[in-house]
């Protein structure tokens, strides 16, 4: 047996509610002959005669009576349902794959996140790490739905809004801080320079200050890690060029020093220009903007969140 249409249920529950085709027609907004086309094709379906005509009068069969019974049910279904989207669209709910560096996930974004739980508590946010040529890649491939990453973030399916401006420092071990300026030339000869992997877009721009002294970066260690950085830093086995944030509130046994020429990056959020986020991600989005002050804007951003 097919299985009924939702319109051919409805036309036989007004029509069984009216008491005739024509006053059902006009309830539904249908002309006589597609009321009655609509119930023809119901009978067929089930295989039963459902109403009877006498005059003008239309009344249910034992069949059309019994398959009524169902039909409201069916109804209050239906009604329920949609009193349950209607509260999911008025709240907001979702899961949001948030990609980022290990630095702005440990220094910069936990206070995002935790007023994100207080205020929507039924978003849930994962949080991946990784260089910026791997968040990237993940979000190309839309294993994550957004990125805060330090620029550039190269790719034309990408949407760029920067949020914040973050110094690169050198640290020291206490001990061994300098009095002199720390420019490319005073770590010339130094092998014991620590530096970020250098697969980071924050190694490039530690690389390109080097370069533009006159002088090549020549570390003696390269990790991926900043806080293993600072912990051997901090133990003396030499000097490394960090981000700010990274030693804002933690730099127990650390000197830090400002670079010259002064040297920073920027983060950046980072969404495909093809995204179209749901409430959850619109409330993340939303969150970032406390971390660049204003609102974000651009009409690649701007773009994507009147989708």
């Amino acid at each position: 047996m097919q299985r009924p249409s939702l319109s051919q249920l409805q036309t036989l529950a007004e029509v069984a509610g009216s008491g005739s085709f024509l006053a059902a027609a006009r309830k539904l907004g249908l002309t006589q002959p597609a009321v009655s086309l609509r119930i023809r094709e119901l009978e067929q379906t089930v295989g039963l005669r459902l109403i009877e005509r006498v005059g003008k009068k239309a009344t249910l069969t034992r069949a059309g009576t019994t398959l009524l019974g169902f039909v409201r049910e069916i109804e209050a279904t239906l009604d329920e349902a949609l009193r349950v989207l209607a509260d999911q669209a008025g709240s907001v709910s979702g899961q949001v794959r948030l990609g980022t560096g290990a630095t702005a996930c440990i220094h910069l974004l936990p206070p995002v996140l935790r007023r994100l739980k207080e205020r929507y508590p039924e978003i849930e946010i994962t949080v991946r790490t990784g260089n910026s040529a791997e968040i990237l890649a993940a979000l190309g491939d839309n294993i994550l739905d957004a990125a805060v990453v330090t620029l550039p973030a190269q790719g034309r399916s990408f949407a760029v809004t920067p949020l914040v401006t973050d110094e690169l420092v050198a640290i020291f071990a206490a001990a061994d801080a300098p009095s002199e300026d720390v420019t490319p030339q005073f770590f010339a000869g130094r092998k014991a320079l620590l530096l970020y992997e250098t697969a980071g877009n924050s190694r490039g721009l530690i690389d390109q200050w080097f370069r533009q002294g006159g002088e090549l970066a020549k570390p003696g260690m390269e990790l991926g890690n900043i806080e293993a950085i600072k912990k051997m830093v901090g133990a003396g086995l030499g000097p490394s060029i960090v981000p700010a944030m990274a030693v804002a509130d933690d730099h127990e046994g650390l000197a830090v020093r400002s670079l010259v020429p002064r040297l920073e990056r920027r983060l950046g959020l980072v969404l495909r220009r093809d995204k179209v986020p749901d409430r959850a991600l619109k409330a993340v989005i939303a969150a970032l903007e406390g971390l660049s002050g204003s609102p974000l804007d651009g009409p690649s951003l701007d773009r994507i969140l009147r989708a």
